[in-house]
């Protein structure tokens, strides 16, 4: 959401970049005609100033030339000269014997020896005594007047009109130059320079404006635009997020850990004007209600459905038990061996299905099925109990694993065990039968039945019981279980596979 907010406001922020870069660049150039007028006016106004100085001087040295020096002359052109107020400034007349005619009652400043007094016929900077020299000669060259200019008249008479902050003004002439105005103490940043020619036009006046240093300031200025685009999208993703992602997150994880059962009620914990959102809320409460209110009914309905099984299973025990009483009476009653034999065949199938059902009708509390130890336990205790008089003695070992089966499994399991110990009593009443169950490798829902004896193995009566009647119904029985029945005659071993419960 925020990338999608600042690619949508970026359009803006690149407009307002480009208004502030050409503001900037508006400003540049407003400032660089500043400058160019400034310098150009300091030129002029100096120039004028050194033509009228110069104008005066050369009167003064005609005069001096012609009638000799004259007191009251050197006294008004000192009140002119003084008259520009500049601050420090210095004349001196000489002849050419180097005889000081007129002059101020300052020393004159070094750097223009005397011998080159009549031979500077322009202005001339002086670097290392900071003055500029104005010489003058009279029109038969026999005097010469010179008017010394200190750095702090030139400043101010070259200084602009306007506030020009961080300023430096120079003359220079030729490989010579003279600094005028100093900027302030600022680090070294970028800088614009004009110039100007004065009159002699081998002199010029050089002006460099300084931009202000770079700081935090003008940087927050100068990227302003793009701090307000971040900013607008910083807000708009903050005000997106505090309204609508945050409640939407908070609705999720309510939905997320919700359980079947329960009443949804997240508006509770999520404050949004968003009306959207507060609708979204309710409608998970009313859905949550009446999902609370079909389990309540389904919890009910499927109570009342396992009280009505438990009766079934009830009902079918007991008519069982009725069933395997009525043939226990009716073999009691009966006189031939045949029939008592028959009976008890009848009753023993009878007892199987039963016993299973008793097991299922027990684990119907816990919902895990019927217990294989369990079952092949009760199984041959009453297998024992309805054996011949001849097989009372027959021993049955049980090694099973805690496994459940279904119903479904239990019963032709009941009958193949049921049919086998009959098989097995028959051919041989002394012997003993090893029946075990355990989980195949790998596998959590599959299990092998073994049932194992002596007397099981391959004979003449046993082929004529197995395919008498055993064989027919064994195959039956590994059918409905859905897995072939293997049969090892020289050991006596059959083993089967059996799908169990996880």
């Amino acid at each position: 959401m925020f990338l999608i907010l600042t690619l949508a406001l970026l359009p803006l922020g690149l407009i307002a970049l480009v208004a502030s870069l050409q503001a900037i660049r508006t400003t540049d150039l407003e400032k660089e005609a500043l400058l160019r007028v400034a310098v150009t006016q300091s030129a002029r106004k100096l120039s004028a100033d050194l033509t009228s100085d110069r104008t005066a001087l050369m009167l003064t040295a005609n005069s001096f030339a012609v009638s000799g020096p004259d007191r009251a002359m050197c006294a008004r052109l000192s009140i002119f000269l003084a008259s520009h107020d500049r601050g420090g400034g210095r004349y001196y007349i000489y002849d050419r014997g180097g005889r000081r005619l007129c002059g101020s009652p300052q020393p004159e400043p070094d750097g223009l020896a005397p011998e080159r007094r009549f031979s500077v016929r322009a202005m001339h900077l002086l670097p290392r005594s900071q003055f500029l020299v104005n010489p003058v000669q009279s029109r038969d060259g026999t005097v010469v007047a010179l008017a010394y200019y200190p750095r702090a008249y030139l400043e101010a008479i070259t200084s602009p009109a306007g506030a020009l902050p961080n300023r430096q003004i120079s003359l220079r002439q030729g490989r010579d130059s003279l600094v005028i105005t100093q900027p302030s103490s600022l680090p070294q940043s970028r800088s614009t320079t004009l110039s100007a020619r004065l009159d002699p036009s081998d002199m010029i006046l050089t002006m460099t404006m300084r931009d202000p240093p770079v700081t935090l300031v003008r940087m927050l200025s100068l990227f302003l635009p793009l701090v307000m685009w971040f900013a607008a999208a910083a807000i708009g993703w903050f005000v997106v997020n505090r309204l609508l992602i945050r409640p939407l997150v908070l609705l999720r994880r309510s939905v997320a850990t919700y359980h079947p059962g329960e009443v949804l009620e997240p508006m509770r914990r999520i404050r949004t004007p968003a009306q959207e959102i507060v609708a979204l809320g309710d409608t998970f409460r009313e859905i949550s209600e009446d999902v609370a209110t079909h389990e309540a009914e389904m919890a009910e309905s499927l109570e009342t459905q396992r009280k009505l099984t438990r009766e079934v299973h009830h009902r079918v025990k007991n008519n069982l038990q009725i069933i395997a009483s009525l043939i226990n009476l009716h073999a009691r009653s009966a006189h031939d061996a045949e029939a008592v034999e028959a009976y008890a065949t009848i009753q023993r199938r009878v007892d199987a299905l039963s016993v299973v059902h008793r097991n299922h009708y027990a684990e119907l509390e816990e919902h895990r099925g019927v217990g294989v130890r369990s079952l092949i336990s009760e199984l041959s205790a009453s297998l024992r109990a309805t054996a011949p008089a001849e097989a009372r003695r027959f021993g049955i070992q049980i090694d099973s694993d805690n496994l459940h089966i279904s119903q479904d499994v239990a019963v032709p399991v009941a009958f193949l065990l049921t049919e086998l110990v009959e098989l097995a009593m028959l051919s041989n009443p002394r012997a003993t039968m090893h029946i075990s169950v355990q989980l195949e490798d790998d596998r959590e829902d599959r299990a092998v039945l073994r049932i194992a004896s002596p007397a099981l193995r391959a004979s003449q009566e046993m082929s004529e019981r197995l395919e008498d009647r055993y064989g027919r119904v064994l195959t039956g029985l590994s059918r409905q279980l859905g897995a072939p029945l293997e049969h090892d005659s020289e050991a006596g071993d059959y083993a089967i596979a059996i799908t169990v419960l996880p």
